[in-house]
């Protein structure tokens, strides 16, 4: 089990994509990370980001190697961010920006396993520290409502949000993990462990 100094249990962690070894430069040396307005998850205000490198990051990729404090977020476009692409086809949409501390290197990366199509869920720090795979990081169906209502109270109290946009109401599990990013990933292993057990017959 890895301990991650400073790293509470109940911390609240954004599971995210980062698909090319310049935006992997930008998050460590400018301290930013974009998520595009319109495919954004519903709550960007967490504790952490967790980045996961795609395959572009050669002997690196497929794993969460780094993760970072938030210290905040706003929205903005693409040009205001990389004023160097002015006739990038999305230059003007809108993109959170997410304000980020010193990039963490992980002693033991957190592998991707089967799966290697990973796009935003949330997880918790006590899931963070113990994870070896991405199957570790998903939270389980008993443990989500919690989950939700800590994402719910974080989001209110960044005053980014109103109460009403989460109500405080048992919400329909199949709901519960599309709004976490989970239910993909459940989908996804279940199919995996099937064909697994198939190929093995």
């Amino acid at each position: 089990m890895m301990e991650l100094i400073g790293l509470a249990s109940t911390s609240l962690f954004l599971v995210a994509v980062i698909n090319n070894p310049r935006d992997l430069e930008i998050a460590r040396l400018l301290g930013w990370y974009r998520i595009p307005l319109r495919s954004a998850p519903k709550v960007i205000a967490v504790d952490y980001l967790a980045l996961y490198q795609t395959g572009s990051f050669g002997d690196e990729k497929w794993r969460i190697l780094y993760y970072s404090p938030v210290r905040g977020h706003e929205l903005t476009t693409r040009i205001e961010l990389i004023h160097d692409e002015p006739d990038h086809p999305h230059a003007y949409r809108e993109y959170y920006k997410l304000q980020l501390g010193p990039l963490i290197r992980l002693d033991q990366p957190i592998l991707a396993d089967q799966w290697r199509r990973i796009s935003f869920f949330y997880t918790t720090g006590e899931l963070f520290q113990s994870a070896v795979s991405i199957r570790d990081l998903i939270v389980k169906s008993e443990d989500r409502p919690v989950l939700w209502q800590a994402l719910r109270e974080k989001a209110t109290q960044a005053q980014n949000y109103s109460a009403s946009e989460f109500p405080d109401m048992e919400v329909d599990p199949r709901i519960l993990a599309g709004l976490l990013g989970i239910r993909e990933l459940d989908r996804h292993y279940s199919d995996a462990s099937q064909a697994n057990s198939q190929s093995e017959e």
